[in-house]
């Protein structure tokens, strides 16, 4: 079930990858989980019931095979996807490549997925009441209209998810971060959440942005009452890396990311003046970083990489941290330390 193991780490990431959800999948029908509930690390955003603030991010489990056993590893929430209207294959392999000595991951996967209603049936089976359950949705990389099939993917999404992401931010899709400037950002939030019924909508955005770019979406995002910011996503830019992989083009997700993820969760901190919750992602593998996430004002944050290096032990390691440090400062709940840092 490991996702560290020098076994895995000898095939193929994208086979290792897949074996490893198929062990989890099978682990989530029977399988104890591996760390208690912790009532302190309980926090509402969005009006959602999380059991804790360490979530999966989404690209992990694209197709939703193995939600129960991501819960089981102490995870508060599980995103499956990105999830498209018609299956796709993605990008021609290889695309996914480890940066051992970077403790970091290059990825083209190309949103390929078994397509959303696959995943939605798989969704209807999972164990309600263990965690919250989000489903990232995108569009084909040949739609004619990607407003329409964003539509179609919040629309479908809406009856099965706790809450659905719009993706607009993958860099391996040609096009797709056109969607977050201006008009097409938008209208594209105009569609989405009048769509949603009562289903809460997050966006998820792209690390490479500039100061307007920040601006524009944080106004967009408050204008249509999105109700959450996930910051963000893999990088294009190569930050100081080592690693024999580092040329291959794709996101970049690790431990290099966190100063870049850090410093957006700051300017989206700013730009929207904590009037959204905001999710941080990228190079969080510590319950010391998620910790600084969250006083730095991150309401949740999300796991991908780091789980490749350390393990599934991870989610349960950082739930004690996080309580101890609450503990070590006085804080009553999680939400009571979120911004405290924020300037």
């Amino acid at each position: 079930m490991a996702f560290y193991h020098p076994l895995l780490f000898r095939l193929d990431a994208e086979r290792a990858h897949g074996l490893t959800i198929a062990a989890l999948a099978a682990w989530g029908k029977a399988g104890t989980p591996l760390a208690p509930s912790v009532p302190r690390l309980a926090t509402t955003v969005a009006g959602i019931a999380f059991p804790n603030p360490v979530g999966l991010a989404a690209g992990v489990d694209k197709d939703g095979r193995a939600i129960d056993g991501f819960f089981g590893l102490g995870l508060g929430s599980v995103e499956i996807g990105t999830l498209t209207p018609v299956p796709q294959p993605g990008n021609p392999k290889p695309r996914i490549f480890r940066l051992p000595e970077d403790r970091a991951v290059i990825n083209r996967l190309g949103f390929n997925n078994g397509g959303l209603d696959a995943a939605l049936d798989r969704a209807k089976e999972h164990k309600r009441g263990k965690g919250v359950l989000g489903i990232n949705v995108g569009a084909n990389k040949d739609a004619a209209d990607r407003t329409a099939d964003y539509v179609h993917g919040v629309t479908r999404a809406a009856t099965h998810a706790d809450y659905i992401t719009i993706n607009i931010s993958s860099p391996n899709t040609p096009g797709l971060r056109d969607l977050q400037h201006g008009a097409a950002l938008r209208d594209l939030l105009a569609a989405c959440t009048a769509a949603k019924g009562r289903t809460p909508i997050f966006l998820k955005v792209a690390p490479d942005l500039e100061p307007a770019d920040i601006d524009d979406i944080a106004r967009a995002a408050i204008d249509n009452r999105i109700d959450a910011l996930i910051v963000n996503n893999t990088t294009i830019t190569r930050p100081g890396l080592r690693s024999a992989n580092a040329k291959e083009t794709g996101g970049l997700s690790g431990a290099p990311l966190a100063p870049l993820a850090r410093q957006r969760l700051a300017d989206f901190r700013t730009a929207t003046g904590a009037a959204i919750p905001l999710i941080s992602v990228g190079g969080i593998g510590s319950g010391a970083e998620a910790y600084a996430r969250l006083r730095a004002g991150a309401s949740l944050v999300q796991l991908y990489t780091a789980l490749v290096y350390e393990g599934p032990g991870l989610p349960a390691r950082m739930l004690r941290d996080l309580d101890a440090l609450l503990t070590r400062d006085g804080f009553a709940s999680v939400g009571d330390a979120v911004g405290v840092d924020a300037s």
